[in-house]
């Protein structure tokens, strides 16, 4: 019988789990586990934007946080998805030089017509994007206006959304969260890893003195990996000859008035070695330029980040950054189970990464056994999250391959047959004859679901021909009402959604009352 959980690690990783399993496996006091988070006094977070998928107002409504507490507790702003600038051809190029991957899906009538092929057909005209004629968010987003109006109940509205936030006050008001829900919090510096006669951990010794046993111990120590990776040996798998991005280089803005603008999308703009990030909180700018070591020194992508943000950037301070994508195969080793950049890391593109420590942490909870023996358990997890991870790994690839630059060695090396998974190759040649389905995707394995496909492939200006299977799509006069119609209901969206700056206002001056309940 499990009895005591022990998260090595603090930071969002950490509490976020622990906010999970404390609400989730403790609701009932007489079959409580006790949960204990230890982590180092001397590490820090980095304050940096951070972006986040729409699965996250669902853990944050089961940890109990309201969102007017969220929002105003960790600088928040709304997303509705992502503006992707100068990704299929250089800046200055002929042709369109953004398109934008939307979270909602694509419209579709009660009868279930899929307008996606009839926009391949051109029924919505050629001067529509994808994103612009099968949903409203992308003139939402343009216009400025929030993804939900006033008075909408906490993380529901009209247009599905995420959030941008500051990562180190999130991961405070996590912490908060996670003791008030009973999670027993060490400040202490894991020196030594103890192992058992069978491989696993059997103690957690502190340069403090401290002797920390458990049933189960969940690695949250970040890229350092100290469980699962330097005591328990699980080599992290790279990624380098995939995905190329290995540097960082950020910097925080201020904006120039109080009344600034506020996009309700992250902008990842396309550079000759990699892509910037420009994220929106409420009272600055995350800015940051992710590269390739391979194809630029530090010195240059610092130069790119500050001519990118222009005049403010020039004097303000920066942080370099490294790391090494990769993902470990068995992120549940005997009695060790890793979540966060422990597991693995990919780079920000899509913001896979909070939402990986979501499905670990759910899938955790689903799958912790009641006996003592975690085996099957861990190979369930482990079966699921490396499927996860390699169709995330796709997805991400897909921006880089159907790249039409090559204006750089960095874009000429990504269009190289060879950097692009198998997996991937085999879908693209399917999709040249016929759009994404959802049979083509194994819902529970994956993050991103046929419309995010849908989005980024055609958004890249992949081809797909249906010249020859036009005749299985008769309903053209019926796809041509229906974008008119999604046309005309934009204007009515457009009239009734708050300005976003506006719409953060209202939370940020509500009174607010954690919604959890201390045990």
């Amino acid at each position: 019988m499990l009895k005591r959980v022990v998260i090595a690690g603090g930071g969002t990783a950490g509490w976020l789990c622990a906010c999970y399993l404390a609400r989730v496996l403790n609701a009932n006091a007489a079959d409580a586990i006790e949960i204990e988070l230890v982590e180092s006094p001397e590490i820090g977070i980095l304050g940096v934007g951070e972006g986040t998928f729409p699965s996250i107002r669902g853990t944050l409504a089961q940890i109990g946080i309201s969102e007017a507490h969220f929002i105003q507790a960790t600088g928040a702003t709304f997303k509705q998805g992502i503006r992707f600038v100068d990704w299929v051809r250089p800046a200055g190029a002929v042709g369109a030089n953004h398109y934008f991957h939307p979270f909602n899906s694509p419209s579709a009538r009660v009868d279930g017509l899929d307008l996606v092929p009839y926009w391949l057909l051109g029924d919505a005209g050629p001067e529509h994007s994808l994103a612009d004629a099968v949903t409203l968010q992308k003139r939402i987003a343009d216009a400025g206006r929030g993804p939900k109006r006033v008075g909408d109940a906490d993380f529901q509205g009209p247009m599905n959304y995420a959030y941008h936030f500051d990562a180190a006050r999130f991961a405070a008001l996590l912490s908060e969260t996670g003791r008030a829900l009973g999670v027993k919090h060490r400040l202490a510096e894991i020196e030594r890893v103890e192992l058992g006669e069978q491989g696993g951990i059997h103690a957690l010794h502190t340069r403090e003195g401290l002797c920390l046993q458990a049933d189960l111990y969940v690695d949250c120590t970040g890229l350092r990996a100290r469980l699962i990776g330097e005591a328990l040996g699980e080599a992290l798998q790279p990624l380098r000859d995939v995905l190329f991005v290995d540097r960082a280089v950020a910097m925080q803005i201020p904006y120039p008035r109080p009344d600034a603008p506020l996009p309700s999308y992250t902008i990842s703009t396309a550079h000759t070695a990699g892509w910037t990030w420009d994220i929106a909180l409420q009272a600055r700018r995350g800015l940051g330029y992710v590269y390739s070591s391979r194809h630029s020194s530090s010195e240059q992508a610092e130069q790119l980040l500050r001519t990118h943000a222009g005049p403010q950037g020039e004097r303000l301070p920066v942080r370099h950054l490294s790391f090494e994508t990769g993902y470990r195969r068995q992120q549940w080793k005997h009695n060790c189970v890793a979540i966060g950049l422990s597991a693995g890391f990919l780079e920000p593109l899509e913001s896979t990464g909070i939402g990986l420590i979501e499905i670990a942490t759910y899938l955790l909870t689903h799958l912790l056994p009641d006996s003592g023996d975690q085996t099957r358990a861990a190979s369930h997890f482990n079966r699921m999250m490396n499927e996860r991870y390699a169709r995330i790994i796709d997805f991400i690839k897909l921006h880089y391959c159907l790249s039409q630059r090559r204006d750089s060695s960095f874009w000429v090396d990504n269009s190289d047959s060879t950097s692009v998974p198998s997996s991937l190759q085999d879908r693209l040649a399917e999709w040249r004859l016929r759009p994404p389905h959802r049979l083509d995707f194994v819902t529970d394995l994956e993050m991103f679901m046929p419309a995010s496909w849908q989005f980024v492939l055609y958004g890249m200006e992949f081809k797909t021909d249906l010249r020859r299977q036009a005749g299985r799509y008769p309903e053209r006069a019926a796809a041509r009402r229906e974008f008119e119609m999604l046309r005309q209901v934009s204007q009515h969206a457009l009239h009734n959604l708050p300005d976003h700056r506006a719409l953060l206002g209202t939370y940020l001056a509500a009174p607010t009352q954690p919604r959890y309940a201390a045990r």
